[in-house]
């Protein structure tokens, strides 16, 4: 959600939703994770964490994300279930880019419409998503000032690879 944030604040058309069954934040441990239904509102989760333990979620950051989020949009959504079509898709982690590349292929591209998917891989924690979130705005600048994206990708990628320290991954699939 921070690179959701950041190209917000920069006045980008953004969506974000997640690739997997359910929302899951780290719980009190590794193997209790907290885990929601897509659509929860965000507050609904905050006020929950709140509840299970104030202190804790305070301590490890996830109260001042969940609150950040819910200031965002209401509640996570999930990709599977969209139907909006858009040019370009950038995931932040290896395991969900294979996701949105698999659903798309799944859903069998009767658009016959291109989409760049691209995932620009953050490890996940506070410090790297705020350093990924200035790379994915330049990513995303350099995208909108193209006026021939299928041709223009390829340097665009080299010229981000080179600036930024986070590995890329592009697929272009199909609606």
């Amino acid at each position: 959600m921070e690179g959701h944030n950041v190209l917000s604040k920069a006045k980008f058309n953004v969506a974000s939703a997640g690739t997997g069954s359910a929302v899951r934040l780290p719980g009190p441990t590794i193997d209790k994770p907290n885990i929601y239904s897509f659509g929860t509102p965000y507050e609904t989760i905050y006020q929950d964490l709140i509840q299970k333990d104030e202190r804790l979620y305070t301590a490890n950051g996830l109260l001042g994300m969940i609150d950040r989020n819910r200031r965002i949009k209401s509640a996570p959504e999930r990709w599977q279930e969209s139907s909006e079509v858009v040019d370009v898709v950038i995931t932040c982690e290896e395991r969900c880019y294979d996701a949105v590349c698999d659903d798309l292929l799944t859903k069998g591209g009767e658009l016959n419409r291109p989409v760049h998917v691209l995932n620009v891989e953050i490890q996940d924690n506070h410090e790297q998503a705020h350093i990924a979130g200035r790379a994915m705005l330049d990513l995303c600048t350099a995208i909108e000032a193209s006026t021939d994206l299928d041709q223009d990708m390829d340097r665009i990628l080299a010229e981000q690879m080179d600036r930024h320290p986070h590995p890329l991954l592009h697929s272009v699939m199909y609606y």
